[in-house]
């Protein structure tokens, strides 16, 4: 839990840099490593995944209003910190894994953990 918090506040300071900074138009594209806060479908290109994200209700509040695999009803922080910079938001990248992404990709999946034990925990709470 600590660790999520850290990231949100690194994501929180990033987020008001970057909304004060006047090139942010030259930044290329925004690259996004994270777990289900900022996850936009890569678990849904992961067959044996348990952690999907992929239920209608997901997407009530996503346009198009269908499930696009945020662990949201809508769009999530990197959604919005990709719209106030003038970027389009980053695709998942196992959607094309062969593609070389310049204008940015993210890396999260929701479920994700930095420790060992993240795995064995997600096992443990299902059996």
């Amino acid at each position: 839990m600590k660790i999520s918090c850290f990231f949100l506040l690194c994501f929180v300071v990033v987020l008001i840099s970057l909304s004060f900074h006047s090139r942010a138009q030259s930044v290329p594209g925004i690259y996004v490593f994270g777990d289900s806060l900022v996850d936009v479908g890569n678990n849904n290109y992961i067959p044996l995944s348990i952690t999907k994200a992929d239920i209608p209700f997901n997407g009530i509040d996503y346009p198009g209003q269908k499930a696009t695999g945020r662990f949201s009803n809508g769009k999530n922080a990197a959604d919005f910190l990709a719209e106030k910079i003038g970027l389009p938001t980053a695709p998942p990248f196992l959607a094309k894994p062969n593609a070389v992404y310049v204008k940015g990709v993210n890396f999260a999946s929701g479920g994700a953990g930095i420790f060992n034990v993240t795995d064995d925990l997600i096992n443990r709470t299902e059996q």
